[in-house]
């Protein structure tokens, strides 16, 4: 029986991929193996000793401590592109938003009800709607920066609404690079695409190399009247840089999933109260996702879609299966081996990947370990976990 602690409201859906028979799922838990949550900070003292993965139904796992998390050997899961359509939709919208004053006009509208019959309110509507005119979409330029899950989403979606789409990513995966369109214009300069477009939109994690990302040095290279959309982390743009850019009308407005008070004072801000993946599909596909990964997880040592460990995935096929987490360092598969080895137990199959400065092994052994084994396993300097599947 695996125990799986949950914080933040989970879909319905999500939690009954875990079956009964096999998964306890409780807010309130002593001794979980697992952790799934949504945005709730989690400290490092929170996790328990059990603890051994934490799934984030979501992209962004910056309320989760991972180089606490993966020094104690333990896996944090995302679900990255199980929100990805619901951004995409919210960015289209964002960027209808700049271009014509919908906002405005309805609250002219609304504003009205003084007018005494139908035909008045239709007068004045005529008279007034030219205030209220703006551009179209097509043929304008969109700079998308970020082209993973969700951004390749918003490149395509913007070429068939007949806008141009220039894109930027130094890292780009090989399977992004498959999902994006042929006709998007890859640039290797963020300069260079800032000063080429019409709208900005933002797709990107919190790194180091992009916290503060767009500032007043960017934003100075954008032309005249550029939209600035961030459906992505508030830390990747200096606000106070956005402000003096909007004032001095270098950029004409800033839609964001991230306010503030000093960028509500702005009127040439749109803010929202970060509903970018706040759809129930979206809640649910993540919840799903995320429950998904533990479960192949925790029943098979099986990990995609962590941030902190690589990808591994192998077979069942017969024996008993070793789950091993060891820093990146020379020798320990051959020490791991040599253990095995020495408690005549032949190997079956077995996998090793690394990740920066850890590594994971999934070994099937065709004899059962006994305690003694498994101590001397976890005895070997540089070994973080080892857990028999």
């Amino acid at each position: 029986m695996f125990r799986i602690q949950t914080f933040n409201k989970i879909s319905v859906n999500g939690l009954n991929q875990f079956g009964r028979d096999q998964y306890e799922v409780a807010s309130e838990m002593a001794h979980p193996d697992a952790i799934l949550l949504r945005s709730h900070k989690l400290a490092a003292a929170d996790v328990g000793g059990t603890v051994r993965a934490i799934a984030r139904a979501g992209a962004g796992v910056n309320n989760i401590p991972v180089k606490d998390m993966t020094g104690r050997g333990i896996v944090v899961f995302n679900t990255p592109g199980a929100n990805a359509n619901a951004v995409k939709e919210l960015v289209l919208a964002a960027m209808l938003l700049a271009s014509r004053d919908i906002i405005g006009g309805v609250r002219f509208v609304q504003d009205e009800q003084k007018e005494t019959d139908d035909a008045a309110l239709s007068r004045l509507l005529e008279a007034e709607k030219k205030r209220f005119a703006g551009n179209e979409l097509a043929c304008k330029t969109l700079g998308v920066v970020g082209l993973g899950a969700i951004g390749a989403l918003v490149a395509n979606m913007a070429l068939d609404l007949g806008m141009q789409v220039l894109g930027y990513d130094p890292a780009i995966s090989v399977d992004a690079a498959w999902r994006l369109s042929h006709r998007v214009q890859r640039v290797e300069n963020l300069h260079s695409l800032v000063s080429r477009v019409d709208f900005i939109s933002l797709h990107l994690p919190v790194l180091d190399s992009t916290r503060g990302l767009v500032n007043a040095e960017l934003l100075k290279m954008m032309r005249p009247g550029t939209c600035l959309l961030n459906f992505a982390r508030e830390e990747i743009v200096d606000n106070e840089a956005v402000i003096q850019a909007l004032e001095q009308k270098q950029l004409a407005k800033y839609i964001t999933d991230f306010p503030t008070l000093a960028l509500l004072k702005n009127s040439n801000v749109i803010p929202m109260p970060h509903i970018g993946a706040s759809t129930e599909e979206a809640e649910e596909n993540c919840a799903v996702m995320a429950a998904d990964q533990l479960k192949d997880f925790l029943a098979n040592g099986n990990i995609r879609n962590s941030v902190n460990f690589p990808a591994v995935s192998l077979e069942r096929t017969g024996g008993y299966r070793l789950a091993i987490a060891n820093r990146n360092v020379p020798k320990m598969l051959g020490q791991i081996l040599s253990v095995i080895a020495d408690n005549n137990s032949n190997v079956i199959d077995m996998i090793n990947k690394s990740r920066d400065d850890i590594a994971y092994n999934l070994i099937d052994i065709a004899a059962k370990p006994d305690d003694a084994m498994l101590d001397k396993i976890r005895a070997i300097e540089g070994i973080v976990n080892v857990r028999l599947v």
